[in-house]
């Protein structure tokens, strides 16, 4: 009894010990550039990224996915950030990639951040759509998540939904369901676009912009590995999950008073008519 006992300790000890070591960025992520400005701190368990006039940061996942749900929490460099962009994305490699993407563009000191999100499928994005946030980003931490399954994809803030994309290859539209894809977060200047189209460039003297990371999290998400799924099955409940009732009315909220630009709006972009997939991706579908 004695030795049942021990073990069960033991196993209880080494559980505990596991769950702890576990989403730690030293395991999880490597450093991809930065020569320095990406640091891992509090025993693996926060990020930093940093840029300067001479360089900006950036890490990507150890692990390859494909589909699954990924959190991650961020926040944001505070104060005059126009122009620069930290970034939190999924994406697989070359030419025809497919990446999913938060995005979010500096504002000068007072401005909401935008948080711009995109869908690449093949090689193409211009799927743009962009959002203010109802906290400020800057002030604390955040959850940031990617739901992707052979169904849809779906982007939510603090577990309300922002913006589907849902997969309609059956009608034409090409949709990311066969490239494992890494999680990548970087902090990089863009001031010839990021900011009210370039017009407001960094202000370097506020520099080092710093953003932080912590809580990541990819415990349901299937790992691709010698080249095969560590998915067996179908039975997980997020590997068929799309927007209930509640969810499509939150989702419905934000993109009443929270969306900047839709490009499923731009008839000025699409003067031959909008993409196929913005009807099937109509919150009122």
């Amino acid at each position: 009894m004695a030795s049942l006992v021990l073990c069960l300790v033991i196993f209880a000890f080494c559980s505990l010990h596991y769950s702890l070591a576990s989403n730690n960025f030293n395991q999880d992520f490597d450093v991809t550039w930065g020569d320095g400005r990406a640091k891992v701190l509090n025993n693996g368990k926060l990020l930093t990224l940093s840029l300067d006039k001479v360089s900006g940061s950036g890490v990507k996942s150890k692990k390859e996915y494909l589909f699954g749900r990924i959190d991650m929490q961020l926040k944001l460099a505070r104060g005059n950030s126009a122009g620069t962009v930290t970034t939190y994305y999924l994406s697989s490699q070359g030419s025809t990639h497919d990446e999913i993407d938060f995005e979010f563009l500096g504002n000068l000191s007072g401005d909401p951040y935008i948080v711009h999100t995109n869908v690449y499928t093949q090689g193409k994005g211009d799927k743009e759509q962009q959002f203010y946030l109802w906290f400020d980003p800057t002030a604390d931490f955040h959850t940031y998540s990617i739901l992707w399954n052979p169904q849809t994809i779906i982007f939510y803030v603090d577990a309300t939904p922002i913006r589907v994309f849902k997969n309609i290859k059956s009608s034409g539209v090409p949709y990311p369901n066969n490239q494992p894809m890494r999680v990548y977060a970087s902090l990089w200047n863009a001031d010839d676009w990021a900011t009210r189209g370039g017009l407001v460039k960094t202000n370097w003297s506020n520099a080092p912009f710093i953003a932080s990371f912590r809580n990541f999290k990819d415990n349901n998400a299937c790992i691709w590995e010698f080249g095969k799924s560590s998915c067996t099955n179908s039975t997980k409940s997020w590997f068929s999950q799309e927007l209930d009732s509640t969810s499509q009315a939150r989702l419905q909220w934000v993109q009443k008073n929270y969306m900047v630009y839709n490009y499923c709006n731009d008839i000025n972009r699409f003067p031959q008519g909008l993409p196929l997939e913005c009807t099937f991706n109509s919150t009122t579908n």
